[in-house]
């Protein structure tokens, strides 16, 4: 029990992180030394998008999430069916929205 607790840590979420923000574009850039995600929100017809968070990581933790996120997609298809990803999918995408016309 004693070793348990020597384990634990103690991680504190402030109510504006608790709050979250939307992405719905990951761009991945890496050296040798980190990997650097940038979440992006992109809106409909907008030409321009920006950076709305940036995650730096080790390679080490990079290869950590990659497994923790692998891991929880093969569990969210298990109970909710595969998730579809269109295969000719590539950028700028369509984000569902009215095509502009002239």
């Amino acid at each position: 029990m004693e070793e348990q607790k020597k384990n634990q840590i103690n991680i504190e979420l402030s109510d504006e992180v608790a709050q979250g923000i939307y992405s719905n574009l990951a761009i991945i850039t890496h050296s040798h030394s980190e990997f650097i995600v940038d979440f992006i929100k992109m809106m409909p017809g907008v030409p321009k998008a920006k950076v709305k968070s940036r995650i730096i990581l080790t390679p080490q933790h990079a290869k950590r999430l990659y497994r923790a996120l692998k891991d929880n997609v093969a569990k969210f298809e298990a109970m909710h069916g595969e998730i579809k990803v269109p295969e000719s999918e590539t950028l700028p995408f369509n984000l569902g929205g009215p095509t502009a016309q002239a």
